[in-house]
């Protein structure tokens, strides 16, 4: 419902007119990808600015699409990302793996709440992903590109991994597919 606003008008002999404001949507919540972002490891920095470019895509008119493309890239990332952590031993893999699985899981839970989707559901979780991918690159991420160059120098090679069989979603963030 919106706000009720009292005005006085010169034009109604100074009398006070009372009407209704139509409520304020706000502004969708948009991060765009900076260069700030970069861990500088090419394949990461790529596949973080396509999931960047998926969160910004989140609209209500396609958010089931929209949705199901950004949770298998977001498999595809943490499958590369986890694979170049293993390949070169890096020491805080086991940890890393954890935020990826604890990110799973909530994700999982708000889109399995049952909840229709509204404005204000996709505005929640673009911010959710939009905070959790900044915080995670910043932190988590940053940290194994730093160790990665101090370890072995140069940037890793590109990671290809066989796609599997084609399984749900759902399936795919618990590791069942």
């Amino acid at each position: 419902m919106g706000a009720l606003v009292s005005l006085s008008s010169p034009r109604l002999g100074g009398k006070n007119v009372s009407m209704t404001e139509a409520p304020k949507t706000p502004a969708p919540f948009v991060v765009a990808w900076r260069d700030g972002f970069k861990i500088n490891v090419p394949q990461v920095d790529r596949e973080h600015m396509h999931l960047f470019e998926l969160v910004k895509a989140l609209e209500l008119a396609s958010i089931e699409a929209t949705v199901d493309e950004l949770l298998d890239y977001v498999v595809t990332h943490f499958t590369h990302e986890q694979k170049l952590m293993e390949d070169s031993r890096y020491p805080g893999f086991a940890d890393h793996l954890k935020l990826h699985e604890a990110f799973a899981a909530t994700v999982a839970d708000f889109l399995g709440s049952g909840e229709a989707w509204s404005e204000e559901r996709v505005q929640e979780l673009r911010r959710f992903l939009n905070k959790w991918l900044i915080g995670h690159i910043m932190t988590h991420d940053l940290r194994f590109g730093n160790w990665y160059r101090e370890h072995h120098g140069d940037a890793p090679p590109e990671v290809v991994v066989a796609p599997k069989k084609k399984v749900g979603w759902f399936d795919r963030l618990l590791g069942r597919g």
